[in-house]
Formats: structure tokens, C-alpha cells, sequence
């Protein structure tokens, strides 16, 4: 699925059903990931909720970033 061709009304309605799943380091910074249909995945910072929209990836470029992150890729310099 190309996540660019979804339907805005289909992403309205599949984020406020989300079930959204919260990960914190324990300070005030949390991102939250909830598993929508047709292998599509929203992440969002809980601090920016009506702000920011989420970021929608598929469960490929999903896996790809955790992949990332994971083998210490994503690291600052």
C-alpha cells in the first residue's frame, strides 16, 4: 500500500479509533505507536496530540526505522 494514496477520511477515522501504545523513558518526552489497518503505522510525541499530526509509515519503512534505532544508526553525530 502506498501510504501517500489514503483516503484523508479513512486516516481521520483509523486515528481516533487507535489504539495507541505509549513508550517513555520516564521523563517528560513520550512517543506513542498505534497499528492501523491495511499495514499502515502512526507514531506521534504524546506532547504535540492536536498539534502535530502523526507520522504515518508502512509497516516496512515501520520496521526499517526500529531496524534503525535497534543497530544504533539513528544516533545523533
Amino acid at each position: 500500500m502506498n501510504k501517500n494514496d489514503l483516503d484523508p477520511s479513512w486516516i481521520e477515522s483509523q486515528l481516533r479509533d487507535a489504539q495507541w501504545q505509549t513508550s517513555s523513558s520516564g521523563g517528560q518526552t513520550c512517543v506513542e505507536v498505534a497499528f492501523l489497518d491495511d499495514g499502515i503505522v502512526a507514531l506521534r510525541d504524546s506532547k504535540a496530540i492536536g498539534v502535530v499530526p502523526p507520522h504515518l509509515f508502512t509497516d516496512a519503512e515501520y520496521e526499517a526505522f526500529i531496524g534503525g534505532i535497534l543497530r544504533g544508526e539513528l544516533r545523533r553525530g
